[in-house]
Formats: structure tokens, sequence, C-alpha cells
């Protein structure tokens, strides 16, 4: 029957969804979605990143929201194939609201909407000038004292921040701060973008030199400018950083280098924040109608406290700073800690010829690079999904469209798989002494990266080094105290160092608030990151979304956008509109402003 058809299951609920809405007949609405049901909506119907579980939540949210929002048009997008498959049947959509178009992702069980995925394209009469609104760019004609497009460039470098303010200042300049910039340039926000380093791509350059992406390169792409088709799986953090400056030039951002950010403060009756920077030795006040602090969930260095540390007459580094293994050949060196920089630090460091222990305090997911690819990613982002005609666009969506509620449940069999095929290899570990974990529920790599962002290492090699014990290990031990030639354990073993690096993580994004505007709007704001899974680093209660990131936060006009390259991409788009929409004076009513459960 027609009726059993994939397309046409969607045409149905689609129909009901537009009358019940049309109407303002919520009750309706509500009715055509199943009991565990979510809805996820980036920005369109909330002005906000909200993930609405189960009737109630979807009901209440109508009830604020429709009257104001006005959504209409719900369709089918026509180059997207409806699919049924094991009892859902699911399809790409598109739909309109009083002021944006949006696209969106619908699965149906039993005739019923099991998830929603809403989210904003663009804001109507807003739209980027792309396709065919790009720019003309050559001026045809003649007229006298026209301009070149260098000249209008370097008069609007001259100008911004000194003589005409931008709407929008952007505090750190590394992959997110640039991609973020990259969206408000098309959109005509103005904006400078704030580094202290001397170039773009410094952040990257000046980490350890064995660094490398971990993540590949389908996943890794920046928003316009993909990479090239020759570009390499696993990126050099040194060609990384090239590619960044080539971006913030080709893009024409407006970044200010070797520019540091002394202070901020936000003046409620201008509407419009006082931030005061330092750039050619001459302090500059900017008054930007909003701030954005793009400095990176791995920015803050989260340096320990042990008794003992004044004491120790070696070096001590955080894994941010740590230069190479050049210097310390022959040297002993105690890396703390069992993560993705301790293990890259590690090897780099065997490499050179140092004797390397690595001190593992608490367990770690490890995960093969290879497993990853093939079993975890390569549906969504790999070579075979581009063959398959998967887009960067369609990976994230589909990515975005799994609530967060459910989404262990769909990664449990990936790294029950991953563990099954190499059993022997995680048997070598664990031999070593090497303690391992798949996350508090078995969920693995990415459940562990959006509660915590941390805790896991993707593995290029090392391990083999600690399975073999040419990277000696010391597990399951706390430290006790530094003396002055090493550290003490807690069960009163010495480890002699020349060197200690500390590969302890990062601390949360609103410490930056605390340094840069004060402790007061940092506690207003609240812990940045994490689902509120009540896992470990984790606190509950449940959030649904990520705290704080890519949306309105308690202080006003203040955001905090971060992440790795594929949320820098994904995120920055609903950012930026959120952004343009405060500029052009539409009306934004959030929803379900974040409520303040943490404070860091």
């Amino acid at each position: 029957m027609l009726d059993d058809n994939p397309y046409q299951k969607i045409e149905t609920v689609l129909a009901k969804l537009e009358k019940a809405l049309a109407s303002g007949d919520i009750e309706a609405a509500v009715n055509l979605f199943q009991e565990d049901c979510y809805w996820r909506d980036l920005v369109t119907f909330t002005w906000n990143l909200k993930t609405l579980e189960g009737h109630e939540q979807i009901r209440a949210m109508l009830t604020e929201q429709l009257a104001r929002i006005k959504p209409h048009d719900w369709r089918q997008d026509v180059k997207e194939v409806a699919t049924d498959d094991d009892g859902v049947t699911q399809a790409w959509i598109e739909f309109e609201t009083g002021v944006a178009r949006g696209y969106g992702h619908i699965r149906l069980k039993n005739g019923l909407i099991w998830s929603l995925l809403t989210t904003m394209s663009e804001l109507k009469g807003y739209e980027e000038p792309k396709g065919a609104l790009r720019p003309m760019g050559a001026q045809h004609g003649s007229k006298p004292g026209r301009k070149s497009w260098k000249e209008n460039r370097e008069a609007e470098a001259s100008e911004l921040g000194y003589t005409v303010q931008p709407y929008c200042v952007i505090i750190g300049g590394g992959q997110g701060g640039i991609a973020l910039g990259a969206r408000l340039r098309q959109l005509g926000v103005s904006t400078i973008i704030i580094e202290k380093n001397e170039r773009a791509g410094d952040s990257w350059r000046k980490r350890y030199k064995s660094l490398c992406l971990h993540d590949p390169v389908w996943y890794d792409h920046l928003p316009y400018i993909p990479f090239p088709d020759n570009w390499p799986v696993f990126a050099p953090k040194d060609k990384i950083g090239d590619w960044l400056e080539m971006y913030t030039k080709v893009m024409e951002l407006n970044y200010w280098s070797s520019t540091v950010c002394k202070s901020a403060q936000f003046d409620e009756a201008a509407q419009e924040w006082t931030v005061i920077v330092e750039r050619d030795g001459k302090e500059i006040m900017l008054r930007p109608k909003q701030l954005v602090l793009a400095t990176g969930m791995s920015g803050k260095a989260n340096w320990p406290k042990f008794k003992g540390m004044d004491v120790f007459k070696g070096e001590q580094q955080h894994s941010s700073q740590h230069p190479g293994p050049e210097a310390y050949a022959g040297k002993k060196v105690v890396v703390v800690g069992s993560n993705n920089s301790a293990h890259d630090i590690c090897a780099a460091l065997w490499e050179g010829g140092a004797d390397v222990t690595m001190l593992q305090r608490s367990s770690t997911h490890i995960v093969k690079s290879d497993s990853l690819m093939e079993i975890g990613l390569g549906d969504l982002y790999s070579e075979r999904a581009v063959a398959n005609g998967m887009t960067t666009r369609k990976a994230d969506l589909i990515f975005a469209s799994l609530p967060y509620r459910i989404m262990h449940e769909f990664q449990k069999p990936v790294y029950d798989k991953i563990r099954e095929k190499d059993a022997d290899f995680y048997g070598r570990l664990e031999k070593a002494g090497f303690m391992l974990d798949f996350g508090d529920d078995e969920s693995g790599l990415f459940m562990k990266y959006l509660r915590r962002g941390s805790g896991y290492y993707i593995d290029v090699g090392a391990c083999d080094l600690v399975a073999d014990g040419k990277i000696k290990l010391i597990s399951g031990v706390s430290i006790r105290e530094l003396s002055e030639s090493g550290i003490v354990l807690e069960d009163g073993r010495e480890l002699a160092a020349d060197l200690i690096v500390y590969a302890t993580g990062y601390g949360s994004m609103n410490g930056w608030a605390a340094d840069l505007i004060s402790r007061e709007v940092a506690d207003k704001v609240g812990k940045c990151w994490g689902l509120g899974s009540d896992t470990t680093k984790d606190p509950g209660p449940w959030e649904g979304e990520q705290r704080n990131m890519w949306k309105p936060t308690q202080q006003e006009a203040l955001w905090f956008h971060g992440g790795n390259l594929h949320q820098s991409r994904h995120y920055s788009q609903y950012l930026s509109l959120q952004l343009k929409a405060r500029m052009e004076g539409i009306q934004t009513p959030v929803y379900g402003l974040q409520t303040v459960y943490h404070l860091s």
C-alpha cells in the first residue's frame, strides 16, 4: 500500500504537524510524538540549544514559544530519500519560522515521532552571500577615486577597533575563534578576534613537536573551505597551524595577533562591554555589544597542587608548556597522567632517548585509532562514507540528531565490537598493569568526551611502548609529595626525576571569565561543558546539552565557544546566527535558559 512507503509515512505526520502548529493546537501536536520522545532544537524554536524529552517538556516549550516562532511550511527535503529500517522511518525535513529557514531530521516509530531535530539554517533577509548571492568582486565601469579591494581591507583594518567599534569581540584566536569569526564575517557582523600569540595557528605550533590530530580529516573540516583531497588523514600540528593562518587571511578576518586581553566588564546601562586589550605596547578600549570567550576547552591549564612542589630542584611543566623531547635525552622524566597528551609526550620522550615513566593515578579509556576510524567513525566520517554520498553537513546533522539522553545506547555496541576486535591488545596493556575502562556505562570515547572532555587516549602507537615496558608504568597510586630529587608516592616508593610533566588536563572555561571579568560573573555563569550525566567528573542533575556552550548564558551578552574541530565547525553556525539576530534587532525569546548547579 502507498501509505506504507517511507515517504508517505513522513508526509502524513508532517501534514498533521503543520495543521496542529498552524492552528495553535498544542495537544494535537504533542500527541504526534510517542511517549518516550525527543525534540532537539538548535535555535529555531528556543533561541537556545535545547533538548526536550517527553510530552510534558514539548508541551511546555510550545505553550511558551509557538505564537512567537510561527513555524510553517513543513516538508521533506526532495533531494533526500526517506528510509525504513528496523521499525524506524526517517527523513530529512525543511521548514520555516517567522524569521528563519530551518532544516532537520525526523524519526518515526509506529507512525509517531520518536526523535525530531530542528536547526536554524539562515535568517530571512540576512542570507549569507554565497552561491547565487555571492559578491561580484570586480567593480566594472569607471569612477574617480575608486578604491581597490586591498585599499578597502586596509581601511577597515585601520578603523575597526579605533574609530569604529566592532559588534562582537572574540577572545581566543584558535580553531574555535577562527571558525566563528569566519561565520560572522559572512553574515556581516563586524568582529575582532583577539589572540595573544604572534601568528594565527601558534596555539598548535607551540605544543610538543609530535602532536598530531587524533581525529581523521573528514571529521575536521572548517566552515566554507574543506581540506583538500590530498590532506593527510591525521594532520601534524604545524600543518594545522599553517592552515589556520592561511584561513584567517583568505576569509578576511580581523585578527589581532600579539594582543592580550587584560579585562572585560559589562555595562548594564549601555548594554555593551568594555574590553581592555594591549596591542603594540598600547592599551586599547573596545566596546562591543557581544563578547565570546573562545579560549578553548584545552586552554586553562589545570596545575595540581602537591606538597614539595617548591622543593623539587628539577624542572616542572604542564603538558601545554612541554616543548618536546630534545633537551631530555638521557634524563629521567615522570609524566603524571595517562590520557592523550601523556601518551604522546611519553612516546616522543622515549624516541628522544629519555628514561620516561608514566604515572597513572586513575583508569583510562583506550581505543586504537584504526578501530575508531573503521567502527566508530566509518559510517559518517571516512572515505567510505564520502563514496556512499555522505557529506560533512549530513554527518554533522546525523550526529546532532541523536539525543544525548540515549546516545550511550548507540555507542555501547560500537565499543563492545571494538573491545572484542582488539582483545589481545587490551590484554597486553592490562598485563603491563595499565588500568583500563570503557566509561562508567561502557559507552566509550565519545560519551567520555561529551561528559567530561577527558579520560581517554586514541592510540597511535604509544600503547605498544607501555605494554612492552619501554615506557615505564606505575599505576593505581597517588603522589604524597615532591622531594628535592623526585616524587614520593603514597606507598613510600620514590621516583627520581629531572623533569616532571603534569599531563593533568584543563579547567572549566568559565575560569577564563573569572580571570578576565570577575569571579562573580564566572560563578553566575557556572561550569562549562558536560551533560549532567551524574557520571565521573560530570555531576548531575541532567542538563541534556553541553553546559553553557554555544548558547545564551546567565550573563547577558557573554558566550562560550570551543570544542574539537568538528564542534567548532558545526556549532559556530548556530552561535553566529544568534549573534546576527541580536545585531539586527530580531526578537530572540530564549526558552529554557540554563540553571546553574555547579560553579566550576
